[in-house]
């Protein structure tokens, strides 16, 4: 009796340990970089790893995609860098990737057709689903909890993983796939219309309510004039957060009132509290709240 007493007092420490670990910043890392995908013509693709040291068991993994125009912007730069070694520390995994700069050169203001935006757009989807298709492989290597990944991108990053998951038609992963939830930061797609009760997940999204650059509620991308090649309808976190709230699926939107497109980054440096408690009871937890909250 007194044996079985004490089992079960340690499989509840060791299950609250593990619980607490994805609230308290405390656990040590290890980074590695491994290629994700080969390309005949292009540099390979590749990602940078960082897993908690102590990780026995499969943990939820962070899929971070930067931002830049998809034109620049690196998986290891700073800001990259910063959120990788911040998320991990409370236990998670991040994987942040890179993936192919169509727009290079092009730029992609109101002068770029709209097609090549919208094609950039499903590019660095497929790249993505690459990468996820990558992990998913290996995810016995890498201590990967496949039923809890969740996408993450900034800027351009934030338009992609929106469009992966609510927009893009993936041929790549198993159509029975499918993310546990999304943080975008000055993000926005193309389209609401295919958001619905069944392909809904936790969504969390920042954005500057002046963002200049990627509408906060529903314009053109930049801004860009009717006539112009660029003009492009964009459906903002304002459109997106009102779309999750009609259909009742959860989401949490955190508005910055006098937030500019410079917001795109910030929520990694101001955020982390938000972002934490997202993972936490919304992700993890599956409590499906609706959030708003204005800065």
């Amino acid at each position: 009796m007194k044996m079985l007493l004490s089992l079960i007092l340690l499989l509840v420490f060791f299950d609250g340990f593990s619980q607490e670990r994805y609230l308290e910043k405390f656990s040590k890392y290890k980074e590695k970089t491994y290629t994700y995908h080969q390309l005949k013509d292009e540099e390979s693709l590749k990602l940078n790893f960082y897993k908690p040291k102590k990780a026995k068991r499969k943990i939820p993994l962070l899929i971070y995609v930067h931002g830049g125009g998809f034109s620049g912007g690196s998986r290891n730069d700073k800001k990259s860098r910063d959120f990788a070694e911040e998320m991990v520390q409370y236990g998670y995994s991040v994987a942040s990737i890179s993936y192919r700069l169509t727009m290079k050169g092009k730029g992609f203001g109101c002068a770029t057709n709209s097609s090549l935006k919208i094609a950039a757009f499903n590019e660095v989807s497929k790249d993505i689903s690459y990468a996820v298709q990558y992990l998913i492989a290996h995810k016995n290597k890498f201590k990967i909890d496949i039923d809890n990944i969740i996408l993450v991108g900034s800027s351009a990053g934030a338009e992609a993983i929106l469009n992966l998951a609510y927009v893009y038609d993936n041929k790549i992963l198993n159509k029975n796939f499918k993310f546990a939830g999304i943080i975008a930061m000055a993000g926005a797609i193309t389209s609401i219309d295919n958001i619905t009760s069944d392909n809904a997940i936790p969504t969390q999204l920042f954005h500057g309510v002046k963002d200049n650059l990627v509408p906060y509620y529903i314009a053109s991308h930049h801004y860009c004039k009717l006539a112009s090649p660029g003009y492009l309808n964009l459906f903002g976190s304002r459109a997106i957060a009102n779309k999750l709230k009609a259909i009742n699926k959860p989401y949490y939107l955190y508005s910055i009132k006098e937030g500019s497109h410079n917001w795109n980054s910030k929520p990694i440096y101001e955020c982390t509290k938000e972002i934490i408690d997202f993972l936490y009871y919304d992700v993890l937890k599956r409590n499906n709240r609706q959030i708003e909250t204005t800065f």
